[in-house]
């Protein structure tokens, strides 16, 4: 008897990724953003491999199932490409990431824009809307943060 996969939670720097690991990351955000949602857009922006950007993503082997990203932007944490394969969802790891990413955070404040009709999920982790709705790429967005300080 074989024993169930399960998803490993991984954690990395840029530096640290190997190429097999970077290019799943960047398969999976392509084919859910831009094939799926439909939006052309370069999602390779430039910000993986800012010192201080955090990887986190579970996998099993090597596909990577779920993935986000957090940012250093002058002092505040911001989450961002938030993504889970559509094998993958239903299955907690959205949830699961975005906790852990609060552990690597800690008691910074941090911030997010989530699709506007993901605002109760994140809410769900102590995030609240702060700004108005916006388009981008067609799509409702609102800025939301977490501020433990509050």
């Amino acid at each position: 008897m074989h024993p169930e996969p399960h998803d490993e939670l991984r954690v990395a720097s840029f530096r640290d990724l190997d190429t097999t690991t970077l290019y799943e990351i960047l398969k999976l955000r392509s084919e859910v953003f831009v094939v799926e949602q439909e939006c052309a857009y370069l999602d390779p922006d430039g910000r993986d491999d800012e010192p201080g950007t955090r990887h986190l993503w579970f996998a099993q082997g090597k596909k990577v199932r779920a993935y986000l990203r957090i940012l250093s932007d002058h002092g505040v944490e911001r989450i961002g490409r938030v993504v889970t394969a559509p094998d993958a969802r239903g299955a907690g790891l959205a949830g699961r990431l975005i906790t852990e990413a609060i552990t690597v955070i800690g008691n910074r404040p941090s911030v997010l824009h989530a699709q506007a009709h993901l605002s109760g999920f994140y809410g769900r982790f102590g995030y609240v809307v702060d700004g108005p709705e916006y388009l981008e790429d067609g799509i409702p967005h609102v800025p939301m943060i977490r501020d433990c300080r509050r």
